[in-house]
């Protein structure tokens, strides 16, 4: 029963343009059309029973209860290891790598720890859509740089024209999400060199790190000296071993920078899920699931790109992540979104608009699907486009 004094003062919103993430309103639309959901980021199978036993142990074991604020050593321990083995630079595992409450919380935290109200923040567009909102909840002032057209490679013209000296971080994204594509050795250095005579920091967003096809290297920023010193590194166990719910990653990061990161840190979630923790570090005592993930997702990939070739869909390279972005001007002239909103409604597959992913909205013409499915979901969908 209400009263006269019952009244909610007025809210006013930090982010007057911002609605719900396209992720959220295509995966409804999916489910509301009975649609073959392409759009979400997220595999539809299960992870390895292993794991599951891994993290069961734990917690008949009793290891329930708060773990250290930076994560479980043993599994610190690890993550340093394989760091060390997959590119050669040795992270201390008691002062340089944190666990986190997923990637997405990973780089929110490196936002705030790093950035002050004023400084500016260049981000790599199109680009995953936490990075913009993260550095204008600290304050920061995001200055956008977009990705080559039609390549969605880095322009390092435009990105040093962007440097300025309220530059505080720069964010990068490899292997890149929505593009797929894959920064070279030769663009890892560039950065290098760009960055070297500033006091610019990196935020390398490394969560599909294990999805690299057609042979290729992750150029990984631990590799590069000169990159590492400035950066911190995020990386997702969610993406790497099929349990993206499970939301845990991990930052590395030199000793001075992990301290401000964990001030953050300890105040927004303070500890990660115990037994997970113990089970993912259990399971990492042997390195074969992430050895052989770049050919269990290339195996879908060229699966779904085989099926793709027979439709009006013009195929973009795709050299790593689970994702395929495809040019749709052959098959129709309406904008992304709305054609994303057509082809969920009309042929039952949702997709993702690139323009959805990038501060004004600027529409290329192309769309992402996520090929992180069941073969029959991946066929079935095939299916339906087929009939474009």
């Amino acid at each position: 029963m209400s009263t006269s004094n019952e009244r909610t003062p007025p809210v006013g919103t930090k982010f007057p343009k911002m609605g719900l993430t396209i992720f959220t309103v295509m995966s409804a639309l999916a489910a509301e059309k009975g649609a073959v959901n392409l759009g979400q980021g997220f595999p539809d199978f299960d992870c390895d029973p292993r794991l599951l036993d891994a993290v069961n142990d734990a917690m008949r074991k009793g290891l329930n209860q708060y773990p250290p604020m930076t994560g479980v050593p043993v599994l610190r321990e690890a993550i340093a290891a394989k760091i060390e083995a997959l590119y050669g630079r040795k992270y201390d595992a008691s002062s340089e790598i944190t666990v986190t409450a997923g990637a997405t919380q990973a780089i929110i935290t490196a936002v705030l720890a790093l950035v002050k109200p004023g400084d500016e923040v260049i981000v790599l567009e199109p680009c995953y859509d936490s990075y913009v909102p993260n550095i204008e909840l600290a304050g920061g002032k995001v200055v956008r740089v977009p990705l080559t057209r039609g390549t969605f490679r880095p322009d390092f013209p435009r990105i040093a024209a962007a440097l300025s000296p309220r530059t505080r971080a720069i964010v990068i994204n490899t292997p890149h999400n929505p593009s797929a594509t894959v920064w070279t050795r030769e663009e890892m250095l560039q950065l290098q060199d760009l960055l070297a005579p500033t006091d610019v920091f990196v935020i390398s967003d490394e969560v599909y790190e294990h999805m690299v096809f057609d042979g290729k290297l992750h150029q990984s920023v631990a590799r590069f000296p000169g990159l590492a010193a400035r950066s911190l590194i995020v990386s997702s166990f969610g993406k790497t071993y099929h349990v993206t719910g499970w939301k845990i990653g991990y930052v590395a990061a030199p000793a001075v920078l992990t301290a401000e990161f964990r001030k953050v840190h300890q105040f927004n979630v303070f500890t990660v899920n115990t037994p997970m923790q113990y089970g993912l570090a259990a399971y990492m005592a042997s390195p074969e699931p992430y050895l052989q993930l770049p050919a269990f997702y290339q195996r879908k990939r060229d699966l779904f790109r085989e099926g793709l070739a027979r439709t009006r869909l013009k195929l973009l390279p795709a050299e790593g992540t689970y994702f395929q972005c495809v040019d749709i001007s052959g098959v129709s002239q309406l904008k992304e979104d709305e054609f994303c909103k057509w082809l969920t409604t009309e042929f039952g597959v949702a997709a993702i608009p690139m323009s959805a992913l990038t501060v004004d909205g600027d529409d290329q013409g192309v769309v992402r699907f996520c090929f992180a499915k069941k073969d029959e979901t991946l066929r079935s969908a095939l299916e339906r486009l087929a009939k474009l």
